[in-house]
């Protein structure tokens, strides 16, 4: 019932797993979107948890954020591999780019962003994503024949409604380069939980101010995501597989220094 890496990722990445041994974990937070597929790969003890669960029954707002990373801690995860599809606010990232930004806008509201209800706990976040995680990432993704994107701010909104027009112009205005449902509160409950935090995200389509049309649809993510999910997959294991054994960045120690109000897993 051990784990180094976690990956948080859609049920489609399933469908390469061998020998899976699949777990229920209990946290202080609730239970987790679904069952923690456990295996080996790459020659790495990993925890697979999908995002929206199984059969995607939550929608951005309602996954539960704290359980999810709480139990991947619990099962020794130090480490955590998150793909997600996302927009691009740019017109020279098209459908199929892959980006691994190294900033963030919270844009949401009302999610559970914190473990620390209680003290005054203020935990660093002015680089949200592992440094060492990200090179890893771009790294794995030329070896693999991708062309990445390095850098660049994922907005998150709070959906699950696309953006308007004016929202989307808006966010390019600002420098932002992506938009996505799920970053927050990943990144900062990983953070918090002093664990590395390593975004991939898939461009699905230009979002709904940088082009004319008809503007953003479901189906149209559905359909860009599949058409690239197993290569995505195939970069994951990539990831998996080349992140350090001993993790030389700063995410050991985030919590350094401070009183922490709860016991961690």
């Amino acid at each position: 019932m051990h784990a180094e890496i976690g990956v948080i990722g859609g049920s489609g990445f399933y469908s390469l797993l061998d020998d899976v041994e699949e777990i229920e974990v209990a946290t202080p937070y609730g239970p987790p979107s679904d069952s923690i597929a456990l295996t080996t790969v790459a020659g790495r003890r990993v925890a697979f948890l999908p995002r929206h669960g199984r059969d995607h029954r939550y929608p951005p707002h309602k996954i539960p954020y704290r359980a999810n990373l709480w139990a991947l801690r619990s099962l020794g995860v130090r480490q955590v591999v998150a793909p997600s599809a996302v927009g691009s606010l740019v017109a020279e990232h098209g459908p199929g780019t892959l980006a691994v930004p190294d900033q963030l806008v919270d844009r949401t509201s009302g999610r559970a962003q914190t473990y620390y209800d209680d003290g005054a706990v203020h935990v660093s976040f002015a680089d949200p994503y592992c440094p060492r995680g990200r090179r890893t990432a771009l790294d794995t993704a030329r070896e693999a024949g991708w062309r990445p994107v390095d850098g660049g701010t994922l907005v998150i909104i709070e959906g699950p409604r696309f953006s308007t027009r004016a929202e989307s112009r808006w966010f390019a205005g600002q420098g932002w380069t992506l938009v996505g449902m799920t970053g927050h509160p990943e990144a900062i409950l990983a953070r918090e939980l002093a664990l590395c935090y390593v975004p991939a995200c898939l461009v699905t389509d230009l979002d709904a101010g940088v082009e004319e049309g008809a503007g953003v649809t479901h189906e149209e993510v559905l359909r860009v995501f599949a058409e690239n999910v197993e290569r995505l997959r195939d970069l994951v294991i990539g990831i998996v597989g080349a992140l350090p054994a001993e993790r030389d960045c700063p995410c050991p120690h985030a919590l350094d220094g401070l009183e922490v109000p709860i016991e961690l897993p």
